[in-house]
């Protein structure tokens, strides 16, 4: 396989695969649909009780015909209430990695795109922290004093990340379903490591503040893009965990950063004459621009434009005819422009875009991570040197890391992400309160700290299931999952200026009030969104192979007797 591969395959491998494999999928399903009208119209039906009923032509297909006269009232926290019969439900088991009706086909692809596509955007999404909180591990290892930083330098410093993060998120609304994300992530992550390599030069606050704006604005369509691929490659009960081990990236971008610089400063301080922490830059950017080239050749694009030399046709075949079954939308209508006013006129009437943006700005606001207070607490204490500062830095995401797993897991696993938001955000809660109070014993603290990455263990759950709720429309996914990142993070550039004031170090009593008010406000809002979730899949039941009917207000009933 020769360093052009990739490329060769976009030329001439990607037609004949699009072709055979899309017309025999479209036929395969309208087969499919018509089977399932014609049975569904011609099957008996018992309305006393809610039954099961057995397709007889392929015995897989199975129809729930569902009485809502006594519904409990506690099913409205039943997730999957319209999204599984009794049927399908019967075959999954909470300790099993997949699902039941899993077939070895549908197994071996799962793995293969839990190697190309999971795999890697951990990767990316680990260097794209390591490069973003390397600056808070430079700050206490010497740039502070080398470069002057004053004041507010340093958060002022982390709004410019943010600000270029927001600015060029906004052409990812079109980017994310018009162009080839296999090669525009690789090609973006080195674009972000010469920046992050650039660093290593700076000689004042104004070179830094430049160069961290370049580095967000490079880094802005990581985060979004790799949420928009999960949501096109697995199903509902198969996305958080996926996402889950994308933000074990995020922690290991933490916890490593803090390693590597308390490793680089005892080792490289002042070789050739630069200080320990510019050492760093130099590290990260070499690291990140190996990721980049990586992507190349593992990143399989989408299930409807897949450029992958990994999976086979027949593979690209089955991964969207999976997604057809989750009801996950591949396809775009060309003939709407994106500044067609009818696109924009759906999204800004839904209650996606503002329930979901809200819903994100809480998720936003509920960690204390990227402000650097637990460094800074780390150094105020005056008992630790620098390496010993970085070291510790990372035992905080590294115990995150068992909070992500246990929170994302038990979403996917338990078909509850309202409940694994719930119970993360209580430990979020209650860390920060304990912080807030600040006069309680060391060891309180440290305990607290150990709960400081709880609140974004929620995240893979949250954007999983935004994803999730907007699948049926590939074109507003797109625009809606940006808008709701953009309003979020937008948020959180001018709040942290004001909560996370390094004037205030080490004690933040307004950043860690915020984030626990944050972290409430979250759980409060997850029930808002179940609603309105619930409300949308109760429409779309029959799909599921649910019928739904009520005896007591006549909805759907008399149903058909035997004979109709």
């Amino acid at each position: 396989m020769s360093l052009l591969t990739p490329f060769k395959r976009l030329k001439w491998g990607f037609i004949p695969v699009e072709r055979h494999v899309e017309d025999d999928l479209h036929t395969e399903l309208q087969e499919t649909d018509s089977a399932k009208d014609s049975k569904i119209s011609k099957d008996p039906i018992d309305t006393t009780e809610a039954l099961i009923h057995n397709d007889e032509e392929d015995g897989e297909t199975q129809l729930e015909y569902r009485d809502e006269a006594n519904r409990p009232w506690w099913k409205f926290f039943d997730e999957y209430e319209y999204r599984q019969n009794k049927a399908k439900r019967s075959k999954h088991k909470w300790y099993k990695w997949f699902n039941e009706s899993d077939t070895p086909a549908e197994r071996k692809l799962i793995i293969k795109l839990d190697i190309t596509l999971t795999f890697y955007l951990m990767m990316q999404y680990w260097v794209k922290y390591l490069d973003q909180t390397n600056l808070n591990n430079a700050y206490v290892s010497g740039m502070k004093e080398d470069l002057g930083f004053k004041g507010n330098d340093l958060v002022n410093t982390q709004a410019m990340f943010t600000v270029g993060s927001i600015v060029f998120q906004i052409p990812f609304m079109y980017a994310l379903y018009k162009l080839p994300m296999n090669y525009i992530l690789p090609a973006l992550d080195i674009l972000w490591s010469i920046f992050t390599l650039a660093s290593y030069r700076v000689e004042t606050v104004a070179q830094i503040k430049v160069m961290r704006f370049f580095v967000g604005l490079f880094e802005s369509g990581a985060y979004v893009s790799g949420q928009f691929l999960f949501a096109s490659f697995y199903t509902s009960d198969e996305i958080v965990r996926r996402s889950t081990i994308f933000y074990i990236g995020q922690y290991l971008g933490v916890a490593t950063s803090g390693l590597l610089q308390g490793k680089l400063f005892s080792s490289f301080h002042m070789i050739h004459g630069l200080e320990g922490w510019r050492w760093m830059f130099i590290f990260d950017a070499v690291i990140s621009f190996a990721v980049g080239i990586i992507g190349f050749y593992s990143l399989p694009g989408t299930p409807e434009h897949c450029y992958s030399i990994w999976l086979t046709d027949d593979e690209v075949k089955l991964s969207r005819s999976r997604m057809n079954k989750n009801n996950t939308s591949g396809t775009i209508d060309y003939s709407k422009k994106f500044f067609d006013k009818s696109i924009w006129k759906q999204i800004l009437t839904s209650w996606q875009v503002y329930a979901l943006s809200l819903w994100n700005i809480f998720l936003w606001n509920n960690n204390n991570g990227t402000s650097g207070a637990y460094l800074l607490w780390l150094k105020s204490l005056g008992r630790f040197s620098i390496p010993k500062v970085n070291q510790l830095s990372a035992v905080s995401p590294a115990v995150g890391i068992i909070w992500l797993l246990l929170t994302g897991c038990y979403a996917d696993l338990f078909h509850s992400r309202w409940q694994a938001i719930f119970i993360s955000q209580i430990f979020n809660f209650i860390g920060n309160v304990i912080l807030a109070s600040w006069n309680v014993p060391e060891p309180a603290k440290w305990f607290a700290w150990m709960l400081q990455y709880t609140g974004w263990a929620a995240a893979p759950t949250c954007y999983s299931w935004a994803g999730d709720i907007l699948r049926r429309d590939l074109q507003k996914r797109s625009i809606v999952m940006v808008i709701i990142n953009i309003l979020a993070q937008t948020f959180s550039a001018w709040i942290s200026v004001i909560v996370w004031a390094t004037s205030e170090q080490p004690r933040f009593l307004k950043g860690y009030s915020w984030t626990a008010a944050a972290a409430f406000s979250l759980v409060v809002w997850t029930f808002v969104i179940l609603y309105f979730y619930k409300k949308d899949e109760r429409k779309f039941a029959k799909e599921n192979g649910i019928i739904l009917y009520n005896s007591k207000t006549g909805e759907n009933y008399p149903l058909p007797d035997k004979q109709a």
